[in-house]
């Protein structure tokens, strides 16, 4: 599966989705920590305990971890990166489906592309890195050397002739 696209100066790299029951588990445990905190303060409510600090401090935590669970499961679901590149401009995006990082945005005197190799040897995976001595921005979705490889051959031939 190829798992970037690539239209004149525009990357989009796709996430490899992770196992189905691995995402179901994830979501189920996001969901849960935002409904834990507010089912017991309902109950607490109901049987006349009333509303205490102690509620808004669970609503507060269990919401950040449900949070940060819900962000790991969209996009081991449908995380994609988008690049888009110019003669000097280089712009970076996280896209989690329902939420996007802040957009990145660096200037580069000359724009290069290069593979950093991660995992073992013998998984023969890494993430593109674009950028020059300065500054550079590296993915953070790991696609097999080969496919970037590929990649970086387009890429190059775009930056060459301009198109």
């Amino acid at each position: 599966m190829k798992q970037y696209s690539l239209n004149e100066k525009i990357i989009v790299l796709k996430v490899k989705k992770s196992p189905l029951f691995i995402r179901i588990v994830m979501f189920f445990f996001a969901f849960t920590s935002f409904l834990i905190p507010v089912v017991a303060t309902i109950m607490s409510i109901a049987i006349g305990k009333g509303l205490q600090i102690g509620y808004f401090i669970g609503l507060f935590l269990f919401g950040l971890i449900g949070f940060r669970l819900l962000k790991i499961a969209l996009w081991n679901t449908y995380g994609k990166e988008t690049i888009i590149w110019n003669s000097s401009t280089l712009k970076y995006e996280a896209n989690y489906r329902w939420f996007k990082d802040q957009t990145k945005t660096i200037k580069l005197s000359k724009i290069d592309f290069f593979i950093n190799k991660i995992g073992y040897a013998e998984e023969k995976i890494g993430t593109l890195v674009i950028g020059d001595e300065s500054e550079k921005i590296e993915s953070a979705i790991k696609i097999p050397i080969v496919q970037i490889e590929k990649l970086i051959v387009k890429l190059k031939k775009i930056e060459q002739t301009g198109v």
